[in-house]
C-alpha cells in the first residue's frame, strides 16, 4: 500500500511540474477574445468556452473509463 501511495504521489508531482509552462496560454486566449469582441464577433467567445470545456472534460472521461475497466477486472478476478 505504501508503494502505491508513493507512486501516486510521484505521478501527481510529475503532472504538476509539467503544467508549469502552460499558464501562458490563458493570456493568448484572452487577447484573441478581446480583439474579436472589438470587431463585434460575439460567437468567438462562445466557441472558445466550448473548446475549454471539452479540453477540461476529456481527461476526466479517460480517468473514469480507466477506473471502470480496473473495477471490472478486479471484480471478475475476485469471483473467478
Amino acid at each position: 500500500m505504501k508503494k502505491i501511495l508513493i507512486i501516486s504521489l510521484l505521478i501527481t508531482l510529475n503532472f504538476k511540474l509539467q503544467t508549469l509552462n502552460c499558464f501562458a496560454q490563458c493570456a493568448m486566449c484572452k487577447a484573441v477574445v478581446e480583439s474579436n469582441m472589438k470587431n463585434d464577433a460575439n460567437t468567438v467567445g462562445a466557441g472558445l468556452n466550448s473548446g475549454i470545456l471539452y479540453l477540461i472534460a476529456f481527461p476526466y472521461i479517460l480517468v473514469l473509463v480507466g477506473g471502470l475497466i480496473w473495477y471490472r477486472s478486479q471484480k471478475s478476478s475476485d469471483t473467478g
